[in-house]
Order: structure tokens, then sequence, then C-alpha cells
């Protein structure tokens, strides 16, 4: 698949705008792109190309007094970039395409979306635009605990590190050699 323009990219992560979703993409500035990660999280950040976002929480008074809400960034985690990797593990892009639709359903589970399979290959297709900004050789990182690369997001999910002040957030994080992205639902 070619690499998505403006408006594809748009109406891909726009099956994102029903949830309580942070969906964003920023330049990767350092080698170690776990660096790059809180400055995804703060509420600042815009998409490095100028494209569409879905941030829940933009311009809302929560960010105000903690521009990362509804994150949590871990001390630990601005200082030692490493301090993430217990937290993130790395699953292949065929995973990430179904991870990428999880995300997008109301209680982040398939099997509780009633017209699933009649809005699979659409869903399906979003995910594959969205993965397309991020060529061959990048890198995907989901919370969802050991067995990430294994798991069935078709299948509700039970395990994950969770990163933020909400009951429940499942997110993926993105990454190629020059950007650094995440899409993070929360519920």
């Amino acid at each position: 698949m070619a690499e998505p323009d403006a408006r594809s990219w748009s109406d891909a992560i726009g099956m994102y705008g029903r949830r309580a979703t942070i969906a964003k993409v920023t330049s990767r500035r350092h080698g170690n792109w776990m660096l790059d990660l809180p400055t995804l999280m703060r509420g600042d950040t815009r998409d490095i190309r100028g494209w569409r976002t879905v941030d829940l929480w933009e311009g809302e008074p929560e960010r105000l007094d903690e521009p990362s809400y509804p994150f949590v960034i871990p001390p630990e985690a601005v200082a030692t970039a490493d301090a993430w990797k217990p937290y993130l593990h790395e699953i292949p892009r065929s995973q990430a395409v179904r991870f990428l639709v999880a995300l997008s359903t109301p209680w982040i589970d398939v099997t509780e979306e009633p017209d699933f399979e009649e809005r699979r290959e659409d869903l399906e297709r979003n995910a594959r635009v969205i993965l397309s900004r991020f060529p061959e050789g990048s890198h995907f990182y989901a919370n969802t605990g050991h067995g990430s690369d294994a798991r069935d997001y078709y299948q509700r999910v039970t395990e994950w590190y969770s990163f933020s002040v909400r009951t429940y957030d499942f997110g993926l994080v993105l990454v190629s050699q020059s950007e650094v992205g995440l899409v993070w639902s929360f519920r």
C-alpha cells in the first residue's frame, strides 16, 4: 500500500472519532524512540505533517493542570526512556491491523460490536492506511502484556499495562525511522 495523503489519513483515523481516543504522530527526534513518547502524550503536540489528529481532551480543562492528561508519565520514564520497555511489547504488522481495529470499537472488544462483520472490511482498510504511514522496517508496540505478538485482538483483551488515570486504556505505539505515533483508546 502506498503512503497515505492527508485526506486518506483523515478518513482512516476518523474511525476513532466516536471513541475516547488519542491518535497522533510526531517526528522522531531521538535514536531511542521511547524518549519521544512523552512528547506524544502531552496535549500540545500536533501532527508533524499538519494532518488530522484525534484527541478527545484537546482544549479541555484537565489539560490546563496536567498537559499529559489522561496519561500518567512515570518520572523514571522521563529520566530513563528504557523504563517503558517492560510495559510495551512488539507486535507484527498483521497484529497491529487487528489491534487498530479493536481500538476503534466502543468497548475495545470486537466481540461486543454488533455489526462488526459488516464493518470489518472498512475498519481493516482504515487500519492499513494508518499503518501505511509507517513503511516496512517500522515497529509496533502494544501495552497488552507478554504474548502480545500472538494475541488475537479480535477476542476480548484482558491483560494490559495502564498508562493513564482512566480505568482501562489500550494503545499502540508506531515507530518508523522518522516518525513516532500512537493510537490510544480509553474506557
